[in-house]
């Protein structure tokens, strides 16, 4: 049987090491992509929107569930990361729920059945998933080895997970990064809290004693890169900061680096109704879990940004 990557002739590179950012457009993918290309490395993404660019990184076009010429460029690829999924920010109906599963699930098993027709299969598959497998553990602190959670966001990261880890990809390594709240300037849910925050709204959500398993964008970055990199990283890591917090300082902290000494707190039914007004889910602000690094820590990684303060500090000083 001849495959895609025949029919469409093999990429040929610059000689540089290729790697391929499935649902690469996004924030953190943008971040990815300025690292990969400073260390030197070949950078395309794949999007559902492919143009032009200026910096150096080829995009390419892909429906996120479907084999397409796409994957021709995984031919001989030192790596593929795959940041494919729907934004969780988004009230959690049925609806919601099913494409929030069904953007992540699609794109591995797009991937997965790519591997087939792709003569020098990558040397490594890094899986994005998120630290939402383990639920709502209240004070509870979650490692790797943590059990699964029981709601609806938990069971979309267990099929997620399962999906990955099914993939039958003997040549490649896989590993498998559960993501917390990402902390940046130019995208994720930190710009809409500092923009509340400079309006004097940055108070203390609902009881403020659930968990923020927080992560500084450059930590984060710096892990996928580890995780391209490294021959002993392989398996599932969580992908946090080794110092979480409750909400309570998270935002208090929030408040200092943005320098709104007080804001009034903010009760459950209002978070609720603000939600709403939107349209966002509450649940992603009065619940939480408490997420350390177990493995990342075991083998060696260096956090820049170890404490929230600091890391807080480096994007609003």
């Amino acid at each position: 049987m001849e495959s895609a990557a025949s029919r469409s002739g093999t990429y040929q590179s610059r000689n540089k090491r290729r790697v391929v950012l499935a649902g690469g457009s996004g924030f953190i993918g943008r971040s990815l992509a300025r690292e990969l290309l400073a260390r030197n490395y070949e950078v395309v993404v794949l999007t559902r929107t492919p143009g032009e660019r200026t910096d150096g990184v080829v995009e390419a076009e892909w429906s996120g569930a479907h084999i397409g010429e796409w994957i021709k460029y995984l031919d001989g690829a030192e790596a593929v990361v795959n940041l494919t999924g729907k934004n969780i920010n988004c009230p959690h109906t049925p609806e919601n729920l099913r494409e929030l599963a069904e953007s992540r699930l699609n794109s591995v098993r797009a991937i997965t059945l790519s591997f087939p027709h792709v003569k020098i299969q990558p040397r490594v598959w890094v899986q994005a998933g998120a630290i939402g497998f383990y639920g709502d553990q209240k004070k509870r602190t979650c490692d790797e080895d943590s059990r699964n959670g029981n709601d609806d966001l938990a069971d979309i990261c267990r099929q997620w997970e399962y999906a990955f880890n099914s993939a039958v990809v003997p040549k490649t390594r896989k590993v498998l990064l559960r993501i917390g709240f990402v902390l940046g300037r130019d995208g994720g849910a930190l710009p809409v809290l500092a923009g509340l925050t400079k309006w004097f709204l940055g108070g203390t959500a609902g009881s403020g004693k659930q968990f923020i398993s927080w992560i500084q964008v450059a930590d984060l970055t710096r892990m996928f890169v580890e995780a391209i990199e490294r021959e002993n990283i392989s398996g599932t890591f969580n992908a946090v900061a080794p110092n979480p917090v409750t909400n309570k300082d998270f935002m208090r902290e929030l408040r200092r680096a943005l320098h709104r000494p007080w804001s009034p707190p903010v009760p459950e039914w209002a978070v609720k109704l603000g939600s709403r007004l939107m349209k966002s889910e509450p649940s992603l602000a009065l619940s939480g879990c408490r997420v350390v690094p177990k493995r990342f820590l075991e083998a060696g990684f260096k956090f820049q940004f170890p404490e929230l303060r600091d890391a807080l500090k480096n994007l609003y000083q």
